[in-house]
């Protein structure tokens, strides 16, 4: 083996920077893999002596990919903070642009960042494993309508909070601007083109990956199995929930260890820090830190689309329930520790959120004009707490008698996942990397278990300037660098 350096574009498809050390032992095989973050964040810090609201127009820039998330965290942190609820319509208002959010952002995901290495191949050409290269195999006019439903749901997220890449309309309490009939219909419109379209990407999704073995085969891989408890937010029936509710845990066998409101989530996450990597590691409380491990003893769980539908006893809206009870019945029941049905959840999820707004456009109340309680009364403390697409987002402020934040602290689903993530690497690294052989499509597969958590490190990590290479050195047992792969 030579100290070569190998230059694969184009890049991970990773929203952020991070690298992957693999060491080998002296046959070649993998010893060790870790999935490190490599940038620091500063949210926390940077944000204190500010009044506290104006963390929902400063928390939305955290992240480009998912700021409606952050935004809503902080919305609820300040209703609670403000002890205040919000009006029956500015929810349901809330509710609506969350679920455009979702639907917009699974289908980012899925079709720009995850389906390439199904509809294209994990072993392609780097050129064309990529969002052209899936348009090129699916036709055309999957790419427009993948435009076109995007383009639309962003409609709403412009229409009741300003603008979709850094929305502002959340206030304590209620929203900014309600809802008028015109504007119903035209919700009622896209929200029954999203269902369409949800229904056509399930299709998609199956005739790529359930009818191709090729495909199966690696979703129902061991290299792509991690058993660890599961972590979501759940409403009183115990279905997936996407913007309140109660969070409920599993164990890695699916027997419920408890669950717990919001509020109290300092009294069962832990946070770790490990010397290597600047993403905090989440745990369990009750169980206590037991490194990276899985199994029946670990105290690791996962969040994010796997882990909701895993978690709650079914979906909320009819489509979206037919196609739950689908997929476990081909996974083999609950829980599923298959990391690449992540993927396959991610649409059921998209397809709630469609059918939802169908239920939202139809309710009287979301044209009424009460849509903000002004009773606000601050107390100090104020936690908020969403169903982000990548998973359980909690949001805490404390400030001072004037409402100007002496402290906050952010766990974003990214964090909840970081060790999983570092595991599944590691486990996939160890099947695919064998003898030496170091191949660009067994790099890919290598890439393909963090990919399919959807990792963001810009929510969940930042760096200044936040310029920086994704690597992947391979070492041999003594520490030496035998091969670099640089991402740049």
């Amino acid at each position: 083996m030579t100290g070569k350096t190998l230059t694969i574009d184009p890049i991970t498809r990773l929203e952020g920077h991070g690298k992957i050390e693999i060491f080998l032992n002296d046959q070649g095989d993998v010893a060790d893999a870790f999935w490190q973050v490599s940038e620091l964040r500063g949210f926390e810090r940077f944000c204190l002596g500010r009044p506290a609201e104006e963390m929902t127009r400063i928390a939305p820039n955290i992240c480009g990919i998912c700021p409606s998330a952050h935004h809503m965290a902080a919305t609820k942190a300040l209703d609670d903070l403000y002890d205040v609820a919000p009006t029956p319509t500015a929810r349901l208002i809330r509710q609506l642009e969350f679920n455009a959010f979702y639907i917009e952002d699974h289908y980012v995901h899925f079709f720009f960042l995850a389906a390439p290495d199904f509809v294209v191949g994990p072993d392609a050409d780097p050129a064309e494993r990529n969002i052209l290269g899936v348009i090129r195999k699916l036709g055309k006019e999957i790419g427009a309508r993948v435009i076109d439903i995007r383009k639309k749901n962003r409609e709403i997220i412009r229409l009741v909070f300003s603008k979709p890449p850094h929305p502002e309309g959340g206030l304590p309490g209620g929203v900014s601007r309600g809802i008028t009939a015109d504007e119903r219909r035209r919700i009622k419109e896209i929200a029954d083109d999203s269902v369409a379209f949800a229904r056509s990407a399930m299709d998609i999704y199956k005739e790529v990956v359930l009818r191709n073995k090729k495909n199966l085969d690696l979703l129902q891989s061991d290299a792509y199995q991690l058993k660890t408890c599961y972590m979501s937010l759940v409403d009183e029936n115990d279905r997936v929930s996407f913007y309140d509710g109660t969070v409920k845990v599993i164990d890695s066998n699916g027997k419920a260890l408890f669950r717990f409101d919001p509020k109290d989530y300092v009294d069962h996450i832990g946070e770790w820090v490990e010397p290597w990597t600047y993403i905090k590691m989440n745990f369990l409380k009750h169980i206590g830190w037991k490194g990276l491990v899985e199994g029946p003893e670990t105290s690791l769980y996962r969040v994010a689309p796997l882990a909701r539908l895993n978690v709650a006893d079914g979906m909320a809206t009819p489509l979206a329930q037919m196609e739950y009870a689908q997929m476990f019945d081909v996974l083999g029941g609950k829980p599923a520790h298959h990391t690449l049905a992540m993927h396959w959840a991610r649409l059921i999820c998209a397809l709630q959120a469609a059918e939802h707004n169908q239920i939202i456009a139809s309710d009287p109340l979301l044209t009424s004009k009460d849509i903000r309680n002004m009773n606000l009364r601050l107390k100090r403390v104020g936690i908020g707490c969403v169903e982000a697409p990548r998973g359980t987002l909690f949001h805490h402020y404390e400030t001072d008698d004037r409402g100007l934040l002496t402290k906050i602290n952010l766990i974003v689903a990214t964090q909840n996942n970081a060790a999983p993530i570092s595991l599944s690497v590691k486990k996939a690294a160890k099947e695919f990397i064998k003898g030496g052989e170091v191949r660009e499509g067994l790099l890919n597969r290598v890439e393909m278990a963090f990919r399919a958590y959807d990792p963001c490190l810009s929510c969940a990590t930042h760096a200044l300037p936040g310029q920086m290479p994704l690597l992947v050195n391979i070492r041999d047992t003594g520490g030496r660098v035998v091969r670099t792969v640089r991402r740049s």
